[in-house]
């Protein structure tokens, strides 16, 4: 079989071309690809699929073979694919995700390859029984306390197609990620677990971020966590409706429009090397 490894700051995925090729257990590859010792090594795995609706489709794996309704760093690398390899000509490029159908804008270099990609990555969901999350009689979780081991936090919860927790601190690097992650994505709170991320700001436009990803544990990006950062942190008034976002792997530009409510996200995708799995 033969695959592509990319990455959208950090955010890394093993992706095949369905296009030509076939994957009849995709969980199970996802698991096997992902090790970073056995495997390919990444955050999971991300298949090219044709769409009756879009140009391309996209079904997204965790490293623990889960299934994630939408990857806001891998579908920058998918749409990237599609253009660079020849599976869709058009700009903006169409992608069909389980989160619905979304809009990436690409920015080419002077050898005609995708650079950048701007995705549309929609309207955010602020409906707790939406998101999901157990929170009754609020119309939106904004600042709720919650208890996680030994400590308490307030999370302000989003989804932008897969289920965020949102939590600021002073000092984000002090986090003890490794320990506070599980317990948080496993919060009874979350029937469908969460992606939680924690968020120091330093001005209105400037937000640094850690992840803790739902079925692949700490991760050096998430897109669409750093969406529900912008729209948490105009809901909490932290921060404004146009951020830049740091992570670990690098960084992402967020607009929340009023216009709209769609929220925007611009950052760049990298194809690193292809290769034969053996299996």
């Amino acid at each position: 079989m033969r695959f592509t490894k990319m990455h959208g700051i950090g955010n890394d995925y093993v992706y095949v071309n369905c296009f030509e090729q076939r994957v009849d257990d995709p969980a199970a590859l996802a698991r096997a690809v992902s090790d970073r010792h056995f495997g390919v090594g990444g955050d999971g795995l991300i298949l090219i699929l044709p769409s009756e609706t879009a140009d391309v489709r996209m079904r997204m794996f965790n490293a623990d073979g889960s299934e994630g309704q939408m990857c806001g760093n891998g579908i920058r690398c998918v749409a990237k694919y599609a253009h660079d390899h020849g599976l869709a000509g058009g700009n903006p490029l169409r992608v069909e995700t389980l989160a619905g159908v979304k809009t990436i804008e690409l920015s080419l270099g002077a050898d005609g390859k995708a650079r950048l990609a701007t995705v549309d990555m929609g309207e955010p969901i602020l409906d707790p029984a939406r998101v999901p999350v157990a929170a009754r009689g609020i119309r939106q979780v904004v600042d709720l306390p919650i208890r996680v081991g030994q400590h308490a936090y307030q999370m302000t919860c989003v989804s932008m197609g897969n289920p965020h927790a949102v939590v600021y601190v002073d000092d984000v690097a002090a986090v003890p990620l490794e320990q506070v992650g599980p317990p948080f994505e496993h919060h009874p709170q979350f029937p469908e677990r969460v992606n939680a991320h924690f968020v120091q700001v330093h001005s209105p436009k400037e937000v640094t971020m850690r992840t803790w990803e739902r079925g692949s544990g700490i991760t050096l990006a998430c897109g669409t966590g750093a969406s529900a950062v912008c729209v948490a942190g105009v809901l909490t008034g932290r921060s404004g409706r146009k951020i830049t976002a740091h992570l670990p792997g690098g960084d992402l530009l967020l607009e929340w429009r009023e216009s709209d409510n769609h929220v925007l996200m611009t950052g760049p995708a990298t194809e690193v090397f292809s290769g034969d799995w053996p299996e």
